[in-house]
């Protein structure tokens, strides 16, 4: 009994590793591509430097913040609705989920350079927000399509969807 538990801790450990560089990967190509495109429209007023290591450790961070929310429940499918609209609403769940931890993410760092709760907050207003409401609308934009496959994947059930994608041959009608 405590060895089949232990085989299917195991298996679910092995699918969240593998949901985890899924969507890390995903996560970690769009944040790397907009860095990209930042630094070069940057490179013309003399910025040159940007950290892609962060942009990485970032999308590792949403990434589990994604995986934990699908742990709790959110996003999670209302059967009676259409799938798009199921796709919809978890963008915009997840971009706002998201939005706060970049919040979050700013106080902390007002805290740790030493400018106290208020600073941050005041910083956060007069240079911060901007960003992150413009992070959070590409975050909806670039979080639809990824929904929409893992939405679709989850009706198609058992992993269909990966092996229509990635698996050997093509895939045959009603498979």
């Amino acid at each position: 009994m405590a060895e089949g538990r232990h085989a299917e801790l195991k298996q679910k450990a092995k699918e969240e590793l593998r949901l985890l560089l899924l969507i890390t990967a995903y996560l970690g190509i769009l944040f790397c591509s907009f860095l990209t495109y930042r630094r070069l429209i940057s490179r013309e007023l003399g910025v040159t430097s940007f950290r892609y290591g962060f942009a990485i450790i970032e999308a590792i961070v949403i990434a589990k913040v994604i995986l934990i929310g699908r742990a709790i429940g959110i996003g999670k499918r209302d059967e009676r609705r259409a799938l798009a609209f199921a796709v919809l609403r978890t963008a915009v769940v997840y971009a706002l989920l998201i939005g706060v931890f970049s919040v979050l993410e700013h106080l902390i760092e007002g805290l740790i350079h030493g400018k106290g709760f208020a600073g941050s907050i005041a910083e956060l207003g007069s240079e911060g927000i901007d960003e992150i409401l413009s992070r959070v609308i590409v975050l909806f934009v670039a979080l639809i399509p990824f929904f929409a496959i893992w939405k679709l994947d989850e009706v198609l059930g058992e992993r269909k969807l990966s092996r229509i994608f990635f698996g050997k041959g093509s895939p045959q009608p009603g498979a």
